[in-house]
């Protein structure tokens, strides 16, 4: 059964904006900027996530769960010596979108940062997720492994459709995919993450 699980804003990596926005030092103009992005979301996106575990079986040179295949080397390394893996889907909402959208005809500046901070935001849901299922699993005696995602190493792109599919995202978190295979919201995620036992 697909679950759905709602956040309070995770911690804040003002280093990581800085990363995402390409500053390599931290001006105090843009500095200001990020202060002035930050207040301006506070309070207005959505961290949500749905999220299912299924078990993982090898057939031959093939992995698959829940009905999905794949040959993926990528994959076969991330899953080595698992038996399930976790599957979710991440958003911080739209509201993000229409920020950037705001800013990039008043101040492009600005929606420069809010693209960074849109970035470091769903990257630190992911983490926040990932965190809090690893403590609940380690209580059942198992490891959660890093997580991927579809267009990382060999892992097919078009692998986001099946797991739009699997976990109902338009419906769970109000996430959608194009036919182009573009997400909306922008800021979002779809990541896969083996779980093996311990010892």
């Amino acid at each position: 059964m697909i679950r759905q699980k709602s956040f309070d804003a995770p911690p804040f990596s003002r280093r990581e904006v800085f990363r995402y926005a390409g500053c390599k030092t931290e001006t105090e103009e843009v500095s200001s900027l990020v202060d002035k992005c930050c207040e301006e979301t506070e309070g207005r996106l959505s961290y949500r996530v749905c999220y299912d575990i299924y078990d993982l079986r090898r057939d031959g040179d093939f992995l698959s769960f829940a009905n999905i295949n794949t040959d993926s080397n990528t994959l076969k390394t991330a899953f080595k010596g698992c038996h399930a893996v976790l599957v979710f889907g991440a958003t911080v909402g739209a509201e993000m979108d229409r920020l950037i959208l705001k800013y990039s005809r008043l101040e492009p500046s600005k929606a420069l940062i809010m693209q960074a901070l849109g970035a470091e935001r769903i990257e630190s849901l992911c983490d926040a997720f990932c965190r809090e299922t690893a403590e609940k699993l380690v209580r059942q005696g198992k490891t959660l492994m890093p997580r991927v995602s579809p267009g990382y190493g060999d892992i097919p792109l078009t692998m986001q459709k099946e797991l739009f599919a699997l976990l109902d995202c338009p419906r769970k978190i109000g996430l959608t995919l194009s036919d182009q295979l573009i997400m909306s919201p922008s800021k979002s995620v779809t990541a896969l993450a083996g779980i093996k036992y311990d010892g």
